[in-house]
């Protein structure tokens, strides 16, 4: 689950790792509002998306007066900020944040994410704050250091020193910034994070170490443990075809192809993808509808894939274990009714109750093609959309 820079930082606050003054604004007139408040020579004005690279985008920028202030809010609010990260439809933005200028010595990066090669979570720290650090990483990799934390003994001072040294910081400023480390480190323990970056973070012309910019994502397969991050949800910054997903407890990713895919478990799910990609055809989405799906989560899953208009034919493969054939044909047979089913549908089936499955769906008067393995389902498919 990700959640705005706003609320990281509000996060941050709560675990001691300092952060700008700021203030939320839904409109002009509370940006204005919000710039007075702050009393500042210079505030900053920042468009608040699921996105980073929102400079290069035109989504923060400086206002030297509460006046300004107001006609940059009122410039981004409601527009369609493209950037890196968003795609070329770009997002929308409903609010702004409004932070106080500060005086900026240095700019450098700094992530927190798990290393699945080590299987610990590793700080990734560069001299290069400010640029994404996908580009860093690609030209000079060089340039990230990383440091990977003990899970017995947790984030040590002479990591974070040994950090700050290799960023070329120096007097008491190597101490803020361990200080720094070790309560950003706190914060992603405790609540589950599954990346934490800030870029940039900045050392102020006093020495103090700042964290300018907070992205922060959470594993959702731990939220059940912290119904209070619950509320940082956006669900307008939400796909609203993944978001109808997370309602029926559906593995679902929206993806730029024509057939859609109902699979069960996510290594077939995967599986069935490449295939199509191999066969020359182009997936529409990842659905895995799990192992012990109902009929009315199957209907769901159905009405889901057949909401996204780019869908030109639907490909099901299904290997029933847990999850029973005969039930997943019953689940299709109902979905395809209630939609009116006008695109071509490929059946794959496999498992327990296969035959009777089979039978359901070859007596329900529906035009369905059965399949008797993954490649020739693919094949079908492919061919239906051409």
């Amino acid at each position: 689950m990700k959640i705005h820079e706003y609320q990281g930082k509000e996060l941050f606050r709560k675990y001691g790792v300092p952060t700008p003054r700021g203030i939320l604004a839904l409109s002009p007139n509370e940006a204005e509002a919000a710039a007075t408040e702050l009393g500042t020579s210079v505030s900053v004005v920042k468009a608040q998306i699921h996105a980073g690279g929102r400079g290069k985008g035109g989504g923060v920028k400086l206002a030297k007066s509460p006046a300004e202030a107001k006609d940059l809010a009122g410039q981004m609010l409601g527009m369609k900020l493209k950037t890196i990260q968003t795609g070329p439809e770009g997002q929308t933005v409903h609010k702004v944040y409004i932070e106080e200028g500060l005086a900026i010595g240095q700019e450098l990066y700094l992530g927190v994410t798990l290393d699945r090669a080590t299987s610990r979570i590793t700080f990734m720290a560069s001299r290069e704050g400010g640029v994404e650090i996908e580009e860093v990483a690609a030209t000079h990799p060089e340039k990230i250091l990383r440091e990977s934390v003990d899970p017995v003994v947790g984030f040590r001072d002479f990591q974070g020193r040994k950090l700050a040294f290799g960023l070329g910081l120096s007097g008491p400023t190597v101490n803020k910034f361990v200080q720094f480390c070790s309560a950003l480190y706190r914060m992603y323990v405790e609540t589950d994070a599954a990346l934490v970056e800030i870029n940039p973070l900045v050392i102020l012309k006093d020495g103090g170490v700042v964290a300018l910019d907070a992205k922060v994502n959470f594993d959702e397969n731990a939220l059940y443990r912290h119904k209070d991050l619950l509320e940082y949800r956006d669900v307008a910054e939400e796909d609203p075809r993944e978001a109808q997903a997370k309602e029926h407890d559906l593995a679902y990713i929206a993806l730029d192809g024509n057939i859609g895919c109902m699979v069960n478990g996510a290594g077939l799910a995967m599986a069935t993808m490449d295939t199509i990609k191999l066969v020359g055809g182009n997936p529409a989405n990842f659905l895995d509808v799990g192992g012990g799906a109902t009929k009315e989560k199957v209907t769901s899953a159905f009405k889901l894939i057949l909401a996204d208009p780019n869908v030109k034919a639907v490909l099901v493969n299904i290997f029933g274990g847990i999850m029973k054939c005969d039930v997943i044909a019953e689940g299709i047979i109902a979905a395809a009714k209630e939609v009116q089913l006008k695109v071509p549908l490929v059946v794959r089936l496999e498992g327990t109750n296969v035959e009777k499955g089979k039978e359901l769906l070859a007596n329900s008067g529906l035009a369905i093609t059965p399949a008797d393995n993954l490649r020739q389902a693919a094949e079908k498919a492919v061919a239906a959309v051409k």
